[in-house]
């Protein structure tokens, strides 16, 4: 069996998708975290006599006009996919909006149960839904739930493969009335036939060509008679209503949901959550306020992860990955391994995964309080707040959702611009994503802060993000005067009442960059820290040499440093680190670390002053933060963007732009110093 679990943005879905297959799927408190439809079977212990039921998580969506690439992806699932039944998650909180949706699916006339989620939250606030007759009007199996507490699942999955094996489609399609009505059933009896064979429901149809859905006409193949038709019944609705098509539509279902809660909820006043969330957002989305209480949290998040937890933290993991090393290598010693393969093992290996991984911990400690952020629904409001600014270059506060999700890495990020309705928006965002700051940045922030900013570590760590978005703006507004010239899509977007995070949320956020970061310690870089100790060790006759300079990666780097000269840092080191963290960004580090011999991060930051002045050290950041991101990130931007020649564009343009900063960053400080 197949279930597809459809719902608005932010209804709960993706908890109910984890809960439902016990996926680690991250649950953030904002729109746009499902970008493709991701599937799962559901867990053994929760049916353990069927042992394939798959569950497809699809983007939340409003409706089922498509305007973005998620709403495309939804809408051509649910209707030519092979679906056994339609979960629709619903926020019971607010259903008089999430029932929006509901009328749509219906019109599908497909099996279909609705899933009544955050039922916890509406009995806590004296809010009362009488499911029964719900169900009875809706014609469909009603189920209260709550996802997050893990109430209700079990009577779900039962009343969602009894109306699977029934087949038990809605019964009742029809909510309309007057001219509505005229035309809906008067296109029907025209396209019936035709419906029929090319198996699209007929009800739809019939709505969507009210709605003028161009898609939809082209799949029925309408003549231009046809079409002429079509457009004189609309036409005559609309006059008689005197409103647009779309408004008709809305107005239609909005007037039966308004009557269906009369008959289903009871209301004693606004929720808790809500006037809580009011009382909030007074301060928190301030005309004045939002954005300095904004930059004011992430600046004391810095302050601990960086000054406080992080750095305490990594120094603990420094010496516990010194002592692995040097066990290992007493190790070695006593077994009396070739002194060349040690050197691999320690200097090279050793060295450089170890290097990075001592970096671990602090980013565990800055997504912790990211994802705290994140789960509570104040990033929603950040969205909302940024909408004005973005507009001013171009884009809308809509764009905002991947460039954050960029902070943390900038190929879901990219990924995520699919969301977007606009595909000039789009490709702005595609184009200004990799300029925010990803977290495998990180570990040189904190590497060259530590060893050259002690007093001022959080200071220089904001300074380096707030540049990071001063350029992509600078930059966007270049973009808008030329080649995006236009005006960004109106934004909507739902706010959520704030909630309390969920630890398990957190802790699975956590772990989901936790692994990331493992996994490409032990792969990529990895295989770079060979690579890189190969090239060291050895002349390009292939002799083993015993002063890196005049090593095979020595002459690779003195052959592109003169391109960094006039930013400060023409050494052939600086220059060999920058291209290997192109393979991933953590491996400057592990780079420098094998160059320098460090055997560990304490020992990396003492040596780091004979490479760099402090002056050379920003200069090297600032590049660091501004050029090409990794290779994983360029694949994205080609796959995204469907041409290698314009993905090769986006980030030579970034990469000159990085250079031209950061010689400005150089030598107005060199006047000053």
């Amino acid at each position: 069996m197949v279930f597809a679990l459809i719902g608005n943005q932010n209804c709960g879905k993706t908890t109910l998708f984890n809960q439902l297959t016990g996926s680690n799927q991250h649950v953030g408190n904002f729109p746009g975290v499902t970008v493709e439809k991701k599937e799962g079977f559901i867990k053994k212990k929760r049916f353990p006599h069927n042992d394939k039921i798959s569950v497809v998580d699809l983007p939340g969506i409003y409706s089922l006009s498509p305007y973005t690439s998620e709403e495309v992806v939804t809408r051509d699932f649910l209707i030519h996919g092979n679906i056994d039944c339609i979960i629709n998650i619903v926020d019971a909180s607010n259903i008089e909006r999430n029932l929006y949706l509901t009328l749509q699916l219906m019109e599908l006339g497909r099996p279909m149960v609705l899933a009544l989620n955050m039922m916890d939250e509406i009995r806590q606030n004296g809010i009362s839904i009488d499911i029964d007759k719900l169900s009875d009007e809706l014609t469909i199996p009603a189920v209260p739930i709550s996802a997050i507490r893990n109430e209700g699942i079990s009577e779900l999955i039962d009343k969602t493969i009894e109306t699977a094996n029934t087949n038990a489609a809605p019964q009742r399609l029809d909510f309309c009335t007057g001219a509505v009505h005229k035309a809906i059933h008067a296109l029907a009896h025209i396209i019936y036939d035709t419906a029929e064979t090319k198996g699209i429901p007929l009800r739809y149809a019939s709505t969507k060509l009210v709605e003028g859905d161009e898609i939809t006409m082209n799949a029925l193949e309408l003549t231009e008679n046809e079409r002429d038709i079509v457009g004189h019944i609309v036409s005559d609705m609309e006059k008689e209503l005197g409103t647009d098509r779309e408004a008709a539509l809305a107005d239609m279902r909005y007037e039966y949901i308004e009557v269906l809660c009369k008959k289903v909820v009871t209301k004693t006043g606004d929720s808790k959550e809500y006037v809580r969330s009011l009382k909030i957002d007074t301060v928190l989305t301030h005309k004045f306020w939002a954005i300095p209480i904004f930059l004011g949290i992430m600046m004391l998040i810095f302050y601990l992860t960086f000054s406080v937890f992080g750095d305490a933290l990594s120094s603990l993991m420094s010496m516990l990955i010194d002592s692995v090393t040097m066990f290992t290598e007493n190790a070695l010693i006593s077994l009396e391994v070739n002194e060349t393969i040690r050197s691999l093992i320690i200097d090279g290996i050793f060295s450089g995964v170890g290097s990075v991984l001592s970096f671990l911990p602090t980013i565990i400690v800055l997504f912790f309080f990211l994802s705290i952020l994140e789960d509570t629904g104040y990033m929603a409001r950040v969205a909302f707040v940024m909408d004005k600014l973005l507009r001013k270059i171009g884009l809308s506060g809509r764009s905002f959702v991947p460039m954050l999700i960029g902070f943390g890495c900038s190929v879901p990020a990219i990924m995520a611009t699919r969301t977007l309705p606009s595909e000039r928006d789009r490709k702005m965002t595609i184009i200004l994503t990799p300029f925010m700051s990803c977290s495998a940045k990180l570990p040189i922030y904190a590497l060259f802060s530590a060893a050259f900013f002690q007093e001022n570590q959080a200071l220089v760590m904001i300074s380096l993000y707030i540049m990071s978005i001063v350029v992509g703006i600078l930059y966007a507004l270049i973009l808008k005067k030329t080649i995006y010239r236009g005006n960004p899509v109106p934004f909507v977007m739902e706010l959520p009442t704030y909630r309390f995070p969920s630890p398990k949320s957190v802790i699975i956020h956590i772990w989901e960059k936790a692994k990331d970061f493992f996994v490409k310690a032990f792969t990529i870089i990895f295989m770079a820290t060979i690579v890189i100790w190969l090239l060291q060790s050895f002349d390009h006759k292939l002799n083993l040499v015993h002063d890196s300079s005049d090593s095979l990666l020595a002459m690779i780097g003195q052959f592109i440093a003169p391109i960094f000269t006039p930013l400060g840092f023409g050494t052939w080191e600086a220059s060999t680190a920058l291209v290997t963290g192109l393979t991933a960004k953590e491996a400057v580090v592990s780079t420098l670390a094998i160059l320098t011999n460090a055997g560990d991060r304490e020992t990396l930051k003492l040596l780091l002053p004979t490479l760099f002045t402090p002056l050379q050290s920003f200069a090297f950041l600032t590049f660091s933060l501004l050029y090409m991101p990794c290779v994983a990130a360029m694949a994205a931007v080609k796959r995204e963007i469907g041409s290698i020649l314009k993905a090769a564009g986006i980030m030579a343009a970034q990469t000159g732009i990085a250079w031209i900063v950061t010689f400005i960053v150089y030598n107005v400080g060199s006047l000053f110093v």
